[in-house]
C-alpha cells in the first residue's frame, strides 16, 4: 500500500498514526485480508481530501478520519466477518476458535458454536489422555453409575469400550469440528443474503 502523501506535517502525523492503529486493529488477518482493508480505508481518505482541495488538508484528514471511526470499532466486524471466512475455507481449528472468539458478542448462535468447539476440545483431549494414561480414561460402569472421562479410581474391568474409546472420541471430536464449520458457513451465506 503507498502512503498517502501530505503538505503539513500534521496531517503527516496524524495519518500515520491512524493506518498504524488500523494495521494494529487488523493483525490477526492474513496479510491480503490486511492489506485488501488498508487499501480500502487508504482509498477513501485520498478521495476525499483530492474532493476537498480547497479546504485547510489537515482539518479535512480529521474529518474524513472522524467519519471512518476509531479503528478498533469500526473494523471489529470486518475482522470478525473475515474470520469466519477463513475458518470455513481453511478448516483450521485455530481460525475457528478465532472466527468465534471475534463473532460471540454476535448472537447465541456463536454462543452456541463456542459451546461446541469447548466439547470438539475436550472429546480429543480424552482421546489422547487414554493413550497417556489407558487405565485412567474411559467410560467406566460399575452398579449403580456410570463415569466418562478421567478418574483416579479406575476399575479396567468396568471399562465398557476399551480400546475403542480414543478412537470413539477422535470420530465425535472430528464431527463436532466439522458441524461447527458448516453451521458457520450456513451463518455466513444467511447473513450474504
Amino acid at each position: 500500500m503507498k502512503l498517502i502523501e501530505f503538505n503539513n506535517s500534521s496531517s503527516r502525523e496524524v495519518y500515520n498514526n491512524y493506518i498504524a492503529r488500523c494495521k494494529k486493529a487488523t493483525k490477526v488477518l492474513s496479510d491480503a485480508d490486511r492489506e485488501e482493508c488498508l487499501l480500502e480505508i487508504n482509498s477513501h481518505i485520498y478521495e476525499y481530501i483530492q474532493d476537498h482541495t480547497a479546504t485547510d488538508e489537515l482539518e479535512n484528514l480529521k474529518t474524513v478520519l472522524q467519519q471512518l471511526g476509531e479503528p478498533e470499532v469500526t473494523l471489529k466486524e470486518y475482522v470478525a466477518a473475515k474470520k469466519i471466512d477463513q475458518a470455513v475455507t481453511t478448516f483450521n481449528p485455530k481460525h475457528l476458535i478465532q472466527a468465534l472468539y471475534f463473532n460471540i458478542r454476535n448472537g447465541i448462535m456463536y454462543i452456541f458454536l463456542s459451546v461446541l468447539t469447548l466439547f470438539f476440545c475436550c472429546f480429543f483431549l480424552l482421546a489422547v489422555f487414554k493413550i497417556i494414561y489407558p487405565n485412567n480414561v474411559g467410560f467406566f460402569c460399575s452398579d449403580d453409575n456410570f463415569m466418562f472421562g478421567y478418574t483416579t479410581i479406575p476399575d479396567p474391568a468396568n471399562e465398557l469400550l476399551g480400546f475403542w474409546f480414543a478412537p470413539l472420541m477422535l470420530v465425535i471430536s472430528a464431527l463436532l469440528y466439522l458441524l461447527c464449520v458448516f453451521i458457520l458457513k450456513g451463518i455466513k451465506k444467511v447473513k450474504k443474503v
